[in-house]
């Protein structure tokens, strides 16, 4: 799911943030190898994402897990970073992680200083996503899922977390990583999921 396309959004230089911001918010958003990471940084960020993508190689054969999917020919070696204004006083820097195990090394870094992450899902391949949450509820990081609907037929969410075996109070939505409107519901998700946990006071969250 993740292409790449012209793209007419102004960089980040050409679009400062607003004299009213006064808190940054990082989040980050994991998951499994081709499971839309990159997709949903680029389909929500307000300026040009800044991403690692590289043309895949015979050197990842063997080394990279293909089954499922099938035509991916680039991959994240690094991060991949937008950013989206939730308000007139916030706005969230949104890092995409790498999926392959042999960057896993990377996510420590990622994570200093994240307010929360989004585990985002592929529901064709539920197993790739645990080591992302077990590392989370390990490292003490708030966090929502975002199941990435592949098919016509999106699953029952309530099928998918029960094969993730999700706490109750760990939010969980449907979303398409392509959409911008899609992928801001869920950072919005997030964002409320992280005042119900005593976030930083008075933010407020403008859909």
């Amino acid at each position: 799911m993740d292409s790449v396309a012209f793209d007419d959004r102004p960089t980040r230089s050409r679009v400062p943030l607003a004299g009213s911001v006064r808190h940054g918010l990082k989040v980050v958003v994991v998951g499994g190898f081709g499971v839309g990471k990159t997709t949903m940084v680029r389909s929500v960020s307000e300026i040009q994402p800044l991403d690692t993508e590289a043309v895949m190689t015979d050197a990842g054969a063997g080394v990279d897990d293909l089954s499922g999917v099938t035509g991916k020919s680039t991959t994240t070696v690094a991060f991949d970073f937008g950013r989206i204004s939730v308000s007139g006083e916030y706005v969230l820097y949104v890092f995409g992680a790498p999926g392959q195990e042999r960057f896993w090394f990377l996510w420590d870094r990622l994570f200093t200083g994240a307010l929360g992450a989004v585990v985002l899902v592929d529901p064709r391949r539920i197993s790739d996503c645990w080591y992302a949450i077990d590392r989370l509820e390990y490292q003490g990081t708030p966090f929502v899922v975002a199941c990435n609907s592949f098919d016509p037929v999106p699953p029952l969410l309530d099928e998918v977390r029960d094969a993730l075996d999700l706490d109750p109070h760990v939010p969980l939505f449907g979303c398409d990583a392509r959409s911008r409107d899609s992928g801001k519901r869920v950072l919005i998700g997030l964002v409320e999921h992280l005042i119900e946990r005593q976030a930083p006071a008075g933010l407020e969250v403008r859909p």
